[in-house]
């Protein structure tokens, strides 16, 4: 009877995949592993065949790439930034959309790894993210951008969501607003959670009172950002600003606001994390938190390949700076 690699995973107990990469040498598997495998391998006298041992051998010119939400304007710069790097190292890039879902996340990770990728760029959908885990312990590199994963090890590259909401907020207070409601995304996602820090932050560093009642927490999306607008315009004591998290919440405040007829910014001023094309063609023009996305995407896409080739170094985290445009939302003149 032929011995096959199932028969060697199934008996140290990892999948197919280890075996592969223990077997044809690739980094990053631990040595554990590697033992439980080759103990595996000689209790039964596995030989791989010749053609199974060159189609293995075979290295994918594919990454992975996860986006949390297609239709979010934000990953249109920085997956053509992925694109372009890969494309210049001679890869491909598998594109996927995860909606925020995360058992579309897994899925799409388990294709992804049945695929033999080189590697994985990532917009986690949660913090928690076991997909990621396992694929860290197969040996294939794995970089996380725009959010955080809390439960392994790996390259990150985010932009300084405190600083920039803290930018933002303090802005707000600076031309004069002191009741200034929030509109972010729920603090599961690193994102919310940052935003949110660099809100209160704000607010301390000027020694405003916080309202518990002013933060509106949702899914990143233009319709939650409509339906938080809305509880917002109930409140008996409204705020005079309000800052919005990201860009899909942005366009559902705005929207809700105009056909409201809540004028801008007499009635309630406006600040956006995340700048978009159109904020200059509304009227007012929108204040926002712009970020390096470009950067961020090759950015990322540079510390993937280096783990592709092998470097081995500490888990990098990097950091880039956001910087605030103002316009003429937050009711402060662009000339002023």
């Amino acid at each position: 009877m032929t011995v096959t690699i199932k028969d060697v995973a199934r008996k140290a107990g990892v999948s197919s995949a280890t075996v592969s990469r223990v077997l044809t040498g690739k980094p990053h598997v631990r040595n554990t592993l590697i033992d439980r495998v080759m103990k595996a391998v000689e209790e039964l006298h596995y030989r791989p065949s010749r053609v199974a041992r060159s189609l293995r051998e075979q290295k994918s010119h594919i990454i992975g790439l996860i986006i949390s939400d297609i239709m979010n304007p934000f990953f249109t710069s920085l997956v053509r930034a992925v694109e372009d790097f890969a494309s210049q190292e001679g890869y491909t890039v598998f594109l996927c959309n995860s909606d925020e879902n995360v058992e579309k996340e897994e899925q799409y990770i388990s294709v992804l790894a049945g695929e033999n990728i080189a590697g994985l760029l990532i917009t986690p959908a949660k913090e928690q993210c076991c997909s990621c885990k396992a694929l860290i312990e197969e040996g294939i590199p794995v970089v996380t951008f725009d959010r955080r994963i809390a439960n392994a090890e790996v390259d990150t590259v985010m932009v300084d969501n405190v600083m920039g909401a803290y930018q933002a907020v303090n802005h707000l207070i600076a031309v004069g607003h002191e009741r200034i409601a929030a509109v972010t995304a729920s603090e599961d996602r690193t994102t919310g959670r940052e935003r949110l820090e660099g809100y209160r932050k704000a607010l301390k560093s000027s020694h405003l009172p916080l309202d518990e009642d002013l933060i509106f927490t949702g899914a990143p999306k233009k319709e939650a950002g409509r339906e938080l607008a809305r509880k917002i315009m109930q409140l008996p004591f409204r705020p005079t600003a309000i800052f919005c998290g990201n860009n899909l919440l942005t366009m559902g405040v705005w929207g809700y606001l105009q056909e409201a007829e809540c004028r801008i910014p007499e009635d309630c001023a406006l600040v956006s994390f995340d700048d978009l094309d159109w904020y200059t063609l509304t009227k007012p023009t929108i204040t926002a938190v712009r970020q390096p996305v470009y950067e961020l995407g090759k950015t990322a896409a540079e510390l993937l390949f280096e783990r592709i080739k092998g470097k081995t170094y500490p888990v990098k985290d990097i950091l880039l700076e956001p910087k605030l445009i103002v316009r003429e939302s937050s009711g402060r003149s662009i000339h002023h």
